[in-house]
């Protein structure tokens, strides 16, 4: 593995594993939730209410951070880390969704990816070598190689291009990697087919890789399709190696690739609902422009001691959102993101203790993963 990073498995129960990682910012315990920094920061928070959170990494995107302000002036300033004041671990991605989410403005070839810029128009080429290049210069704890991820469902031939152009890319990313303070994991894509999904593993087990990510998920297909073709795939991943689900997602996802052996993720679904007005609570989905909170002296969630939670009403909380006061979108970001977090440690506590197949069931039977009135629009 890469110089100061190191990976430990110290507990399973079932498929479910309890570990660690180890960078040179700090220690990670899986399974483990990033929130999503795009630009550098993870929206409507600073580092230090992250931290209050929970959170021990956070992810940040190379695509975006290479329109703005660019990989040297990140550089120049002193690296990531201290570029946005986050003195804990980080993980790049490597911008291969952008691959996906951006297709209107790109062109895909073996070489790699030709963008027009959503910020000033300008074209971008994007390569294997140049999103590494990037990311040795932004410092990240851990990075990711430019992958192929085609959209779900799609045809045998559209995955196997993917495949073969993301294991080609990996070896070219492995090779322009040149900092051995970061690790790389190599990404799997190949869609729900297995024999495609072993065959692209395969590849990137012979070039060698500091953890392995399964990516392309999430990104079309039906949950369950998901859920159910983790469970197959993921004890395939080199257990000594940290498992990584890209992009992913609900508290029922979490809990399900948890049960499957996976033991990182990340997405923007707690900031990204927070701003909405959408809480994860104990007791349910809360929507606060519903109605129903107008007069509420009550606390977002009760069984929560988040900030938010200590300090605000329901009332107070919609009020924000009725009159599109930004700072409603900071206090459920906030309290959205706890949750994620504290839903991460009862699974750990839970491996731990021989009883994470109970919690699982038990969470997955509570209101939380139920339609709830409020979450009626």
């Amino acid at each position: 593995m890469a110089g100061h990073f190191a990976f430990s498995v110290l507990k399973t129960c079932g498929a479910a594993r309890l570990g660690q990682i180890q960078t040179p910012h700090g220690q990670v315990d899986t399974p483990s939730f990033m929130p999503v920094g795009t630009q550098g920061a993870v929206k409507g928070l600073t580092p230090g209410q992250l931290a209050q959170t929970g959170t021990q990494i956070v992810l940040a995107n190379t695509y975006h951070l290479l329109l703005r302000p660019g990989g040297p002036t990140v550089a120049q300033l002193g690296g990531l880390h201290r570029f946005m004041g986050w003195n804990r671990p980080i993980l790049t991605d490597s911008g291969g969704y952008q691959v996906f989410s951006l297709a209107r403005l790109r062109r895909l070839d073996d070489f790699g990816v030709e963008f027009q810029s959503h910020v000033d128009g300008a074209v971008v080429q994007l390569t294997p070598e140049l999103s590494v290049q990037v990311q040795n210069q932004l410092g990240a704890d851990i990075i990711m190689p430019l992958d192929d991820c085609p959209a779900l469902p799609a045809e045998r031939p559209a995955l196997e291009k993917a495949v073969r152009r993301t294991a080609a890319w990996a070896k070219r990313s492995k090779a322009a990697h040149c900092r051995e303070d970061q690790a790389m994991y190599g990404i799997v894509q190949g869609g729900l087919d297995l024999d495609l999904r072993r065959e692209c593993l395969e590849r990137l087990i012979s070039i060698g890789f500091d953890g392995y990510a399964i990516g392309g998920l999430s990104v079309g297909e039906p949950p369950e399709q998901m859920w159910e073709f983790l469970a197959e795939f993921a004890p395939l991943l080199p257990a000594d190696r940290p498992r990584y689900l890209m992009g992913v997602g609900t508290p029922a996802d979490l809990l399900n690739a948890v049960a499957a052996g996976l033991d990182q993720f990340d997405c923007v679904l707690p900031t990204r609902n927070g701003r909405k007005g959408y809480a994860f609570t104990s007791v349910g989905i809360r929507r606060l422009r519903n109605a129903a909170h107008r007069l509420s002296d009550e606390p977002l969630d009760p069984a929560c001691d988040c900030y938010t939670c200590r300090q605000f009403s329901r009332g107070y909380l919609r009020h924000l959102f009725m009159c599109e006061e930004v700072l409603g979108g900071t206090l459920v970001s906030l309290h959205n993101i706890t949750f994620y977090q504290r839903l991460m440690r009862q699974m750990r506590e839970a491996i731990a203790e021989d009883r994470f197949d109970n919690l699982r069931r038990e969470l997955l039977a509570s209101p939380l993963w139920r339609a709830t009135e409020d979450e009626e629009p």
